[in-house]
């Protein structure tokens, strides 16, 4: 099966064009595909869909085979090569996924995408459309882990996202208190979890441990909810540019929506064997 590996500032995936409709158990594609020492290697795959109540529709199969409602790189990334691959010919368009129907604007030069931004939706604060099941307050509350108190916030952004907020990020702590609050027993579905440092009111940084993939270069979704999350808890404004480690996204939070403006980039392409 044909493939093309794209990269959404580092947060990379497979990208598979499925409109014949192939027969094929893709979670279990996923987990060989993204495999990074047995498979071609990435954060997930992309499949290309037909809709039949949007231009085009996008699933997305996380790394472990799960399957993922939303993702802001994986979006960014689907857009360009739909696009450039000529079967979307019109440079705003609606995608379907499993989080409700996005709307995608593509900046242009010369007939390749440079950048692509997208309309995230509309975030939830309500407990049970995260799900979070607990009394305390998701906008802001402290958890203690490893006999340390966090302060965080869980909303919904497509995906749960719960952002915690430290005074700088390390990697390691990344790793290892990511994994805990993922699969904590207050997020019945899992959570994604966003570290930010915030630099001044218009600028943070984030690392993500993503539910289902682990330890990520960037996360779309993750950095819009950081985003949303700073602003309701005073720490900074509506409009921010979020420094990951590969790179900038831009973020502007409208009372209604959150958009989205970054990159998208193709690595190589060639032929998988199932």
């Amino acid at each position: 099966m044909f493939f093309t590996k794209m990269h959404g500032l580092g947060n990379d995936f497979i990208v598979f064009d499925n409109l014949l409709e192939y027969s094929v158990d893709w979670s279990i594609v996923a987990k060989k595909s993204c495999d990074r020492h047995l498979g071609i290697g990435a954060d997930g795959i992309l499949i290309v869909e037909k809709s039949d109540i949007s231009d085009i529709k996008m699933t997305i199969i996380n790394s472990d085979g799960s399957l993922a409602e939303m993702c802001g790189n994986g979006i960014r990334c689907f857009a360009k090569y739909v696009y450039e691959k000529g079967i979307i010919n019109k440079q705003s368009f609606n995608v379907e996924t499993l989080s409700g129907i996005k709307n995608v604007k593509l900046k242009v030069i010369n007939e390749i995408v440079c950048s692509v931004e997208v309309d995230m939706g509309r975030p939830s604060f309500v407990k049970n459309e995260i799900p979070f099941l607990s009394d305390l307050d998701n906008k802001n509350y402290t958890l203690s882990i490893c006999g340390k108190e966090y302060n965080l916030s869980t909303i919904l952004l497509g995906v749960p996202h719960t952002i915690v907020y430290v005074n700088e990020i390390d990697e390691k702590e990344v790793i290892e208190i990511g994994k805990i609050i993922e699969n904590n027993s207050i997020f019945p579905k899992k959570t994604n979890v966003n570290f930010v440092e915030v630099l001044d009111r218009k600028t943070i940084k984030v690392r993500t441990w993503e539910r289902g993939a682990g330890l990520t270069l960037a996360c779309g979704t993750g950095t819009c909810a950081s985003v949303v999350a700073c602003y309701i808890n005073g720490k900074t404004d509506r409009t921010v540019t979020a420094k990951l480690a590969a790179g900038d996204l831009n973020v502007l939070y409208y009372e209604e929506n959150v958009v989205m403006e970054g990159p998208a980039e193709f690595i190589c392409e060639g032929i998988y064997s199932l």
